[in-house]
């Protein structure tokens, strides 16, 4: 089933409180109950910003979250999924933009 991944969903989140103020971990903790209950999600990774140093490269957002999808159409379940509505109904309150980028395989 994981060998047919033809869709990435990209998405930045960037939170209204400070780094500091422990919302990063909240929101990572939402993000993985998410994950670990639907059943769309091909592949995964939560992440922090790496902190590189190029004028190419936008650190400015606080946790990202790349999944994959067998295709389109499995991601368009997923948006729908009642996961993915709990998750947003959790943890929306937590940030203050989300910018997502979906790719398809070429």
């Amino acid at each position: 089933m994981g060998n047919n991944i033809s869709f990435y969903h990209v998405v930045y989140f960037w939170l209204k409180k400070s780094k500091d103020s422990g919302d990063t971990k909240k929101l990572v903790t939402e993000l993985k109950k998410f994950i670990r209950e639907n059943k769309q999600v091909i592949t995964s990774f939560i992440g922090l910003p790496a902190g590189t140093k190029r004028g190419v490269v936008d650190n400015s957002y606080d946790v990202s979250l790349i999944v994959t999808f067998n295709s389109k159409e499995e991601q368009e379940v997923y948006q729908n999924d009642p996961t993915h509505i709990s998750f947003i109904d959790k943890a929306s309150n937590l940030w203050k933009k989300v910018q997502v980028f979906d790719s398809i395989k070429t």
